[in-house]
């Protein structure tokens, strides 16, 4: 096919092509309104970009590979935290940090906080080994046990029960939605009511 068929054919196909009067677009009024979930996905993500700068790479207390790990805020009543302890608490999602790197680990974790947190999910399994044959022993296991209760959404940390992983893994305890918090309120108002 020659140049001169190529623009033959092109003129063809564009014969009923008319030209815009204008070149002036119009977007539609104002900004677009963003939905609550974009607005919860922003959220998250700004707040997991303000964890990732503030859980600190530098050193932290190393933890034996057998450590009973354990944290509870201010507020977490007793009987919550023995629950949690006891692995009672229905697991809503599982994060298995085996074989990442420190920068890999805190990445991950902070983002399934952060995720876990914009899906209303409160209870979690955090599986991060024992580190019997990593170089320090438990390394891994000692910075997750420090960073976890730096992050404000997290309400409470234990070791997990044998069944769930032990001493290599914890269960974590989310701080409770605004969401989930009008519902608890309006379910006990509806009670005294």
């Amino acid at each position: 096919m020659s140049c001169n068929d190529e623009l033959s054919l092109f003129r063809n196909e564009v014969a009923d092509v008319r030209p815009i009067r204008s070149d002036n677009i119009h977007s539609p009024a104002g900004k677009p309104v963003p939905t609550e979930a974009q607005l919860a996905r922003r959220q998250a993500a700004t707040a997991e970009q303000l964890a990732l700068d503030h859980l600190s790479m530098e050193a932290v207390e190393m933890r034996d590979p057998h450590d009973i790990i354990g944290f509870k805020r201010d507020g977490v009543q007793e009987g919550v935290y023995k629950k949690l302890r006891l692995g009672k608490y229905e697991l809503q999602a599982s994060l298995d940090l085996h074989q990442k790197t420190l920068n890999e680990a805190r990445q991950a974790l902070v983002q399934f906080i952060a995720d876990c947190g914009v899906r209303d999910i409160r209870c979690l399994l955090i599986l991060h080994g024992k580190g019997e044959r990593s170089t320090p022993r438990a390394l891994l296991k000692s910075y997750v046990s420090a960073w976890l209760p730096q992050l404000p959404a997290v309400m409470a940390i234990h070791s997990a029960e044998r069944r769930h992983g032990g001493s290599g893994a914890l269960y974590v305890l989310l701080r409770k939605s605004e969401r989930q918090k009008a519902e608890n309120r309006e379910r006990h108002q509806k009670r005294l009511g």
